[in-house]
């Protein structure tokens, strides 16, 4: 017979451990996007020079984003796409997070391709303190640049 003890606390549950994603050696393009309610950058780049270009950033919401995102795809032929997710500078999420994640599940069923979600805090920013004239397209290359340098 076991002895309960009332004033126990109760076992904590273990924080969500997050586990990279592998890319596949084979993935060697890919289209990234800086996820926005109004405007979404885009960025097209590839693994071997580990390099991005900013592509012209989408001003749609909807139905009509996602016809603008299907024609990049068509005309970029990705490997993979990778978003954009924001963060508070904590780590903690927040409204624009859930979005982005929603965004990326969109994707992901609607063109059935992989989706990598990169950590984007300060990617604006940055974009803005270089002097970019398409912060958005520029926030979609630096996202897209961090992703590629994390790739073996």
């Amino acid at each position: 017979m076991s002895a309960v003890m009332p004033d126990a606390p109760a076992p904590v549950p273990a924080a969500p451990v997050s586990v990279p994603v592998p890319v596949p050696s084979h993935f060697q393009t890919f289209l990234a996007f800086d996820f926005g309610l109004k405007r979404t950058g885009v960025a097209s780049g590839n693994r071997l020079l580990q390099t991005a270009t900013p592509q012209a950033t989408i001003k749609a919401e909807g139905d009509a984003r996602f016809a603008q995102v299907e024609a990049r795809i068509k005309e970029w032929q990705p490997d993979a796409l990778v978003i954009g997710v924001p963060y508070h500078p904590d780590g903690a999420p927040h409204e624009n997070t859930r979005r982005a994640q929603k965004f990326a599940r969109q994707l992901r069923g609607r063109f059935n391709l992989q989706v990598f979600e990169v950590d984007e805090r300060y990617s604006t920013t940055e974009a803005l303190s270089s002097g970019a004239r398409d912060a958005d397209a520029a926030s979609a290359c630096i996202i897209l640049e961090q992703f590629l340098r994390s790739l073996p």
